[in-house]
């Protein structure tokens, strides 16, 4: 970066070195440019990375994207409980008030609210100043996890004279993108506090900590021919540390310690720094393997995102932020007859059947709080049955767009381009809940505001995913659509998508709830 375009400096603490300088460029201001961060070293030395961010934090829209505000949210959420915790402030930060599920609710038309379950599950939701008892719920719902490697219970292992860290695959993950990536791990840490209590925090390890590397080529002369097929057991171990006699005997000692037993000290040790405890404070770990490099703009026009944990974090914040700015002015709900709801699961990358995915009943239980608290505990005769046919759900999951490189994976009819709208997804064998009905009335939405939609179908030859739409749709009993931003390199440890996708994703989904009442009562069906 030239000298004449520094427009200010920020000199900011760095836990791995004494200064670290921000260049800033009124460019960037303007346009998202990446930033690029000068690390100085106690050597001296420069050393100059690529680290791609925002400069505002706010909720303020430029030019209405809200693509600057995205890219602060990935890099802030490296897991589902970071994720969710970023989202419980934002809600806060936007006057929502934070429920308890253990406790009972309190609840008035024209109120803004949220619970969370796990710290990895969050249902937020706005009652219409209008709403009575047996009108409907308009609810998107996205999920907060994505394919990964986590930590083992017991970790710890060594091989040769190397320190390893045992992971087990979580979900469908492309995992030979994980090998010579920058790695480090991020989640939760159960801590005892002084007073005998246990603690939940997050924690993050920001700096490179682990690495997967790869056999060289010249001992494995067959891999481009073969193609790479690791051993997920044996090969993708990831290396914390060379093995020093100080940390052997230390092991040695400490094999009868819960937490320095099964996993290594070294690490504990980097926890321990890093939340300001002591070791033997650390009682129970739930840690991802994550990647260290920043979401950032990239493309000849800056017109992609480049970032891991896209699916399906881009959608959950789309939806998020969506809610947030449909009721943000006290006249945004006065005319509103329903219930405006986001719900963000975990743990649908490996089927949602936990108390914290969209396979427990926590939309339905919320939605039979939600009429049963504005009734007074005068519930006429199926009113929550009649709130729910009532409702409508957008089920919002990244989509697969066509590669350029590979075109003949896709349906010739259904070829869904980045930078062309939405995709609402369609498969016959209910792998999507979309039907036609559905299909319509989500798509008038978006004519109303002339914002984009394509199709997509899976090839009949090929196998197809799923999403947490027909779940949630067979257990509720709830009208659903299927749809999403449209993306390449899906379960990579690095995907990308289009930043014009996300504004119209993100556009579509405050149509929705503003205007869906008043498309939803011109057609009936039964």
């Amino acid at each position: 970066m030239a000298a004449a375009s520094i427009t200010r400096l920020q000199i900011l603490s760095s836990s791995l070195s004494p200064i670290k300088i921000i260049k800033r460029s009124s460019a960037f201001l303007s346009k998202n440019r990446p930033i690029y961060n000068y690390y100085h070293h106690r050597s001296s030395k420069f050393h100059t990375t690529l680290c791609c961010s925002t400069s505002n934090s706010s909720r303020t829209l430029e030019n209405g994207s809200i693509v600057g505000d995205l890219l602060d949210y990935l890099n802030e959420s490296w897991t589902q409980f970071h994720a969710t915790a970023e989202a419980k402030r934002q809600l806060i930060d936007a006057g929502f008030d934070l429920l308890n599920e253990n406790e009972e609710w309190e609840l008035k038309p024209g109120g803004r609210y949220f619970f969370t379950r796990n710290m990895s599950c969050l249902v937020a939701f706005a009652i219409g100043e209008k709403y009575s008892v047996g009108n409907g719920f308009h609810v998107i719902a996205a999920h907060t996890d994505s394919p990964c490697l986590k930590l083992k219970p017991r970790s710890a292992s060594s091989r040769s004279s190397y320190l390893m860290v045992n992971v087990q695959t979580y979900g469908s993950g492309l995992w030979h993108t994980w090998f010579d990536r920058d790695l480090s791990v991020a989640g939760r840490v159960i801590v005892r506090g002084s007073d005998g209590s246990f603690l939940h925090k997050l924690v993050k390890i920001k700096r490179p900590l682990l690495r997967i590397p790869t056999l060289a080529i010249h001992l494995d002369r067959t891999i481009n021919k073969d193609g790479f097929k690791p051993n997920l057991e044996t090969h993708l171990i990831p290396l914390l540390a060379t093995k020093s006699e100080e940390a052997s005997s230390e092991t040695k000692e400490t094999n009868t310690e819960s937490s320095k037993a099964v996993h290594h000290p070294l690490l504990i040790q980097v926890l321990s720094d890093e939340l300001s405890c002591s070791i033997d404070d650390i009682v129970s770990l739930e840690l991802n393997v994550c990647d260290t490099q920043p979401s950032c703009l990239g493309g000849g026009n800056n017109e992609f995102i480049f970032s891991g944990r896209l699916d399906n974090l881009a959608s959950s914040y789309c939806a998020l932020r969506a809610l947030i700015d449909s009721c943000e002015a006290s006249s945004d709900l006065s005319n509103d007859t329903a219930v405006r709801m986001v719900a963000l699961f975990d743990n649908e990358e490996v089927g949602s059947g936990s108390v914290q995915g969209a396979g427990a009943p926590t939309m339905f239980q919320a939605m039979k709080r939600i009429a049963g608290c504005l009734a007074h505990n005068n519930v006429n005769e199926g009113a929550i049955e009649r709130a729910i046919r009532q409702s409508f759900l957008v089920s919002a999951d990244m989509a697969h767009g066509v590669h350029p490189n590979f075109m003949e994976k896709h349906e010739e009819y259904h070829r869904p381009e980045m930078q062309k709208g939405l995709v609402i997804k369609h498969n016959a064998n209910q792998r999507y809940a979309t039907s036609g009905v559905t299909a319509f009335l989500f798509k008038e939405v978006g004519k109303m505001h002339n914002l984009p939609s394509q199709e997509f179908v899976v090839r009949n030859d090929m196998g197809c995913g799923s999403t947490i739409g027909p779940i949630l749709a067979s257990g509720a009993g709830i009208r659903t659509v299927d749809c999403g931003i449209p993306q390449l390199s899906m379960h990579s440890v690095r995907e990308i998508c289009a930043k014009e996708d996300v504004d119209n994703a993100y556009k579509y989904f405050k149509a929705f709830f503003q205007n869906f009442s008043s498309i939803d009562k011109k057609l009936q069906v039964d």
